[in-house]
């Protein structure tokens, strides 16, 4: 059992609220802590009670200490009565809970129970955490209680011996027991111990921490429920929290605690440790063929593991300049060979080799600098040494080495293709998206139009349409001017083509001024008719790219970037985002290989402009990615999405060439505490047609870092989107079309990358079909609402019930008072103490607004602005359950 305990000293009050006739209060606090409960000594006719009373509470699982809440109640005793009222109440939460030598009185202000409550004043209480095996938790409250009803006289002779016995026990912590804050990044005082509990730990642990660290090492995840017990889902389909040891140390509770000197900025995955071989090039070589040169390539060997650089044709001085990266825990030999063959359509020749210990290669930290590479002399066979020079550099290095990213792995060798080509499709990158742009045409007129009927008069109506663009603005604005002859029958009567380099910018509603332009024929015209013709047919347009709306490329719930086009709108960044994506563990195999079930696995993230893909991991099921990327945050009310792929693109024979989806997470950053790390398995749920199932689960460690709480708070109060979006706000029918031209120029652009982020990925992490109608969905959204309205309809019923007289219930006998329709049985001290105030009212006045708000909303459209109101923005930033909708 954990010796953890949660010390809560209750000093004193001040300025309490009087609760009797003699303008008094008779007060004591009641703690209530992780289904515990004591209370303190009763304080009589004293508006500024002192206690100094100290109680401890029993911690039953000190790895949801961060989740609980201590609440500490403040009643005045009424001895007439024999009953309390209420005087004020202070909540704390598991984040304030600090060690005992950190901890400070605090003097908290008094919280009101409801809407009606008269409170004032302030506690002052002494929170800690303390391990002393020696102190022992604090008597129930039920003793308690009776000591003080029978008598009370006893129960104030025994406060002092109380605060004396704590005063000791205090006395001996300080003596026995050192404690230190749990690291944080804005504390620049650390303490440091001589001895340590492991020789890799150089930083002094406390003992509760240490110990939490080797439960968590064998415990199995912690089940995380999120929304009440009617929403419960299978356990299987549940979300569980981890406590892994990352790079920066053990995650406990939400706090890493620093185990490591060395711990680099890659602090929310696991520390790997790869054998890394730069190859750069190679000189004087020996010829090998009849011709007097060599074909030659590079062949690092180490253990089974085996990577092959390209080779050059007939080339002596070959630079290749390339990096393997060998996996430390799969290593299973001691020497590192590095090979140059000379290739041959029948067997590769053997030039030279280059052997290094493994032992004895040197362990490199960022930010140092890259090692340097060195020449070394070739050797035969036998070991002797021969003519020519390879320059390579060999070291030990993280995730964290600016090497990595473009590196050849060693997990990731495929078995089917090591062709260079092959290689690519399998490398971790990061890619941009594009910068989309809202273009607007609007046709006013056309003049001087020939028809190819000479007894027709074709006629040009104003409209508007709306397009989607991408910087760089490579492509051109066409239009064209048909005329319909017949049914399904066009001709084309002129085209005007219009760079968009050349089209005007706006971020307002401002008017663009309107331009002719000349249609030029499709089609070879006689230059002899074009002398004839002193005209030609002109188009009136007004085109401009509105950079004042967000180009929605994804869905509306589920947006990553909620920033208008134009740059000059954009503020500043409130927090900083990371995310480590750490594995994936019982994956269900997405194709077959050499007679059983495998995958070939990568992970997608996505959120804002960014996005990045790890490295596609071959034939594993439980594949180890400890990949960290970072993001810049601009709105709180955005969602960060991270989805899981079958990587079909290494030539297999069979393969559709389709990348296939084995599911994805969503995360929503409102939903972060600042500075906290997240570690939970995330299960990977996807619908089909059989059923909704469960792909495996992937690790993640997330934290986000709030750079301006002020700007952060400013957000709430600012609409969603964008000032346009409700100035001139787009139809449904457009939006959906503008969304769906919007995912398509962002794949094609995506696709042009190498390695190219498939069509496919796209349009799976964009949500392309969630504006799609289902009945899974509507009924959902269906049950979502009753559970809204479920409140009015229990209302109804109560109206129903007592306020409307029924002829057939009626009474039989003349009725009299009854206690339950009036309320009397479960009346609040509160309550009756406003029903038998004075008129007018003796207490502080408290206005009730209800009604003018209710104006407020009623207001006529003339007085209400076109962007809503500050509460309507807070409350549709707040979280919603669609982030938990399939």
């Amino acid at each position: 059992m954990s010796n953890i305990k949660l010390a809560v000293e209750v000093v004193s009050a001040h300025n309490l609220l009087p609760k009797d006739e003699h303008g008094s209060s008779s007060a004591f606090v009641e703690l209530c802590f992780d289904g515990q409960k004591f209370r303190t000594t009763i304080k009589e006719k004293d508006l500024n009670p002192v206690w100094n009373e100290s109680f401890y509470f029993n911690v039953s699982d000190p790895s949801n200490l961060h989740y609980l809440t201590l609440d500490a109640h403040v009643y005045s005793n009424v001895r007439a009565t024999n009953s309390r009222s209420f005087l004020g109440k202070v909540c704390l939460t598991g984040n304030s809970f600090v060690l005992h030598s950190d901890a400070v009185v605090l003097h908290y202000p008094l919280e009101k129970r409801g809407i009606f409550s008269h409170v004032r004043g302030e506690l002052g209480l002494k929170v800690y955490i303390t391990d002393d095996a020696s102190i022992k938790s604090s008597t129930p409250l039920p003793a308690v209680e009776s000591l003080s009803t029978k008598d009370p006289g006893l129960t104030h002779a025994e406060a002092p011996m109380v605060h004396s016995m704590t005063d000791t026990v205090s006395h001996k912590i300080a003596e026995r027991h050192t404690f230190h804050h749990l690291p944080n990044p804005n504390h620049q005082q650390h303490q440091h111990q001589n001895h340590s509990s492991a020789p890799a730990i150089s930083h002094h642990v406390p003992k509760y921490v240490a110990d939490e660290m080797k439960a968590s090492e064998t415990q199995a995840p912690k089940l995380v429920r999120m929304y009440s017990a009617s929403s419960s889902q299978p356990v299987d389909y549940a979300l569980k929290e981890t406590s892994p040891f990352l790079g920066g140390g053990r995650v406990v509770g939400g706090r890493v605690i620093h185990g490591d000197k060395t711990a680099s900025t890659y602090d929310l995955v696991e520390r790997m440790y790869f054998l890394y071989v730069r190859v750069v090039k190679a000189r004087d070589l020996p010829a090998m063929d009849i011709t007097g040169s060599l074909d030659p390539f590079v062949e690092v060997r180490i253990g089974n593991y085996r990577g092959i650089t390209k080779h050059f044709d007939k080339k002596q001085n070959p630079e290749w300049n390339q990096v393997f990266a060998f996996s430390r825990e799969r290593m299973q030999a001691s020497v590192l060979e590095v090979v140059i063959k000379d290739k041959d359509l029948v067997k590769d020749d053997f030039v030279g080799v280059t052997r290094f210990d493994i032992n004895e290669v040197p362990l490199r930290v960022p930010p140092d600098s890259p090692l340097a590479p060195e020449w070394y002399r070739l050797e035969d066979k036998k070991g002797e040494k021969i003519k020519g020079e390879l320059m390579v550099a060999v070291w030990i290095g993280t995730q964290a080495d600016e090497a990595f990213p473009d590196a050849w792995h060693s997990d990731a060798a495929t078995p089917v293709d090591s062709t260079p080509a092959s290689s690519t499709v399998i490398r971790s990158k990061v890619y941009h998206a594009p910068r989309l742009w809202y273009v607007r045409v609007n046709v006013v007129e056309a003049q001087d139009l020939v028809p190819s009927e000479k007894n027709r008069f074709p006629e040009v109506y104003a409209k508007d349409l709306l397009f989607v663009a991408a910087e760089p603005f490579e492509d051109h604005l066409v239009l064209s001017v048909e005329d319909r002859v017949g049914p399904g029958k066009d001709e084309i009567i002129g085209r005007v083509i219009i760079p968009l380099s050349s089209v005007e910018k706006r971020a307002d509603d401002r008017i663009i001024h309107s331009r002719w332009f000349n249609l030029e024929k499709p089609v070879a015209v006689d230059v002899d008719q074009l002398k004839k013709d002193k005209f030609s047919s002109r188009i009136h347009l007004r085109v401009c790219l509105d950079g004042g709306y967000h180009v929605l490329d994804e869905s509306t719930h589920y947006s990553s970037d909620l920033r208008p086009t134009a740059k000059q709108l954009w503020r500043p960044p409130i927090g900083i985002l990371e995310l480590g994506i750490l594995n994936a563990v019982g994956l269900h195999p997405m194709k077959t290989r050499d007679g059983r079930g495998t995958s070939d696995t990568y992970c997608v993230a996505k959120y804002g402009h960014k996005w990045v893909r790890t490295r596609t991991l071959i034939d594993n099921l439980s594949p180890k990615y400890n990949e960290q990327y970072t993001w810049e945050v601009f709105d709180p009310a955005t969602v960060l999405t991270v989805g899981v792929f079958d990587n079909n693109q290494l030539g297999e024979k069979g393969s559709s060439g389709k990348d296939l989806k084995i599911g994805k997470v969503r995360i929503r950053i409102s939903t972060l505490e600042t500075g906290r790390v997240y570690t939970h398995s995330y299960p990977l749920l996807v619908l089909h047609p059989t059923g909704v199932k469960k792909m495996g689960e992937l690790h993640l460690a997330i934290r986000f870092t709030c750079l301006s709480f002020a700007n952060m708070l400013y957000q709430y109060s600012r609409p969603l989107l964008p000032k346009m979006h409700y100035v001139r706000p787009f139809t449904v029918m457009q939006l959906d079309m503008l969304r769906h031209q919007a995912v398509n120029i962002v794949a094609l652009r995506l696709g042009r990358a190498e390695p190219p982020l498939r069509k496919e990925v796209v349009e799976y992490m964009s949500d392309v079909d969630a504006h799609l109608w289902s009945m899974r969905r509507s009924k959902a959204n269906f049950f979502r609402l009753m559970t809204i309205l479920s409140g009015f309809f229990a209302a109804g019923k109560w109206f129903g019930d007592i306020c409307i007289w029924n002829y057939r219930y009626r009474p039989r006998y003349p009725p009299h008072m009854n206690t339950k329709i009036s309320q009397a049985e479960v009346v609040h001290p509160d309550e009756l103490d406003e029903e038998f105030d004075t008129f007018p009212t003796s207490r502080s006045p408290e206005l009730v607004i209800t009604a003018l708000a209710g104006f407020y909303m009623m207001r006529h459209p003339r007085f209400r602005y076109r962007t809503p109101s500050v509460p309507i923005n807070f409350f549709r930033r707040l979280p919603a359950r669609t982030d938990s909708m399939l």
